[in-house]
C-alpha cells in the first residue's frame, strides 16, 4: 500500500497508517518521505499514524516536529477563523478516476509504438534516464517513479525493435 500513498492514489478517508522499520534511513524513510506519508493520515480528522521503530531517527524526529509545528500554525488558524476540521470524502467515481488515470488508457503506449527510428528512442532513454535520476536526486519520488515507468516502457519497445 505505501506506494498507493506515495504516488499520489488519493485516498482521503484513511484512518490509519502504519510505518513499519520507521527507524530504518533509506529511500522512504528520510524526513520528506515520512511527512509525505504523514500527510495521507492528516487528510482525516481523526487520522493517526504509528511508526514502528527501536529508536528515533533524526529522520523521525524531524518529521514529527515539523507535523507538530504545522498542527499548532493550523489549529490557530482553524481557532482565529472558527472552522472545525472535517475529514475529506469523495465519491467513489472520483476515486475510480483517479485510478483509472494512474492505470493510463493506452495512449501512452500507443506513442511509444511509433518510434521506430533507433537513435531517437536511444536519446529519448538517455534523456529520460538523466531526468529520473535528477528526479530521485532532489527527493521528488513521485516523478522519480513516473520516469521509471517511462523509462521501462521505451526500454521494451528497444527490445523489440532489436
Amino acid at each position: 500500500g505505501i506506494n498507493l500513498l506515495r504516488e499520489g492514489l488519493d485516498l482521503p478517508e484513511v484512518g490509519l497508517v502504519a510505518i513499519l522499520d520507521a527507524d530504518k534511513e533509506g529511500f522512504l524513510r528520510n524526513n520528506t518521505s515520512l511527512i509525505q506519508t504523514i500527510g495521507r493520515a492528516a487528510r482525516n480528522a481523526e487520522g493517526r499514524v504509528i511508526m514502528y521503530a527501536d529508536k528515533t531517527t533524526d529522520s523521525m524526529r524531524s518529521a514529527i516536529d515539523e507535523t507538530e509545528r504545522r498542527r499548532a500554525i493550523q489549529l490557530a488558524h482553524n481557532a482565529e477563523h472558527g472552522i472545525t476540521p472535517q475529514t475529506i470524502r469523495k465519491q467513489i467515481h472520483d476515486l475510480e478516476a483517479a485510478a483509472k488515470a494512474l492505470a493510463g488508457d493506452g495512449a501512452k503506449a500507443a506513442e511509444l509504438e511509433q518510434l521506430s527510428d533507433g537513435d531517437a528512442l536511444a536519446g529519448r532513454i538517455a534523456a529520460v534516464r538523466k531526468q529520473m535520476l535528477a528526479a530521485a536526486e532532489a527527493l521528488n519520488f513521485e516523478k522519480a517513479a513516473t520516469l521509471r515507468d517511462e523509462l521501462k516502457a521505451l526500454e521494451k519497445v528497444q527490445l523489440a525493435l532489436a
